[in-house]
C-alpha cells in the first residue's frame, strides 16, 4: 500500500491578524519582562543593603540610558500586566466577551498602559526639575 500524505497543521500564512493574539503574546512577553524587573528589584535591594557604595553603583546604573530605558519599559511592562489581568477578571466575571467590547478592551488596555506609563514617567521627570 502506498503511504498517504498526512495533513499537516495549518502555516501562519493563512491567519490575518487579531488584537487578541497579539495582546495574548504581549501579555507573555511583558509577564517575562516583569521576572526580569524583579531580578533588578532583588539587585537594588542588595545594594540598599550592602551600604552607600553599593547603593551609589546600583544608582549609576539605573540612571545610565540603558538602565532608564529598562526602567521605563518595565513600567509600561507591570500596567500593561495590571490592566490585562483587570480585563480577564471581567471576562472571568462573564462581561465582555463579544466582538466589540473585547476589542475595546484590549485597546484600552494598550493605550491606557502607555498613558499612564507616560504620566508616571513625566511627574518623575517633572519632580527631578524642580
Amino acid at each position: 500500500m502506498p503511504a498517504r500524505a498526512r495533513p499537516t497543521s495549518p502555516h501562519l500564512g493563512i491567519y490575518r491578524w487579531q488584537i487578541g493574539n497579539s495582546l495574548s503574546i504581549l501579555h507573555r512577553l511583558t509577564g517575562v519582562a516583569l521576572a526580569l524587573a524583579l531580578v533588578a528589584l532583588c539587585y537594588w535591594l542588595v545594594s540598599v543593603a550592602g551600604g552607600e557604595r553599593s547603593y551609589a553603583a546600583a544608582a549609576k546604573v539605573f540612571a545610565s540610558p540603558l538602565g532608564l530605558a529598562a526602567l521605563v519599559g518595565w513600567t509600561f511592562a507591570f500596567m500593561y500586566h495590571l490592566l490585562n489581568g483587570v480585563r480577564h477578571l471581567l471576562w472571568d466575571a462573564g462581561y465582555g466577551f463579544e466582538r466589540m467590547p473585547r476589542h475595546v478592551s484590549g485597546w484600552f488596555a494598550v493605550l491606557g498602559s502607555i498613558a499612564v506609563t507616560l504620566c508616571i514617567w513625566g511627574l518623575i521627570w517633572a519632580g527631578r526639575r524642580s
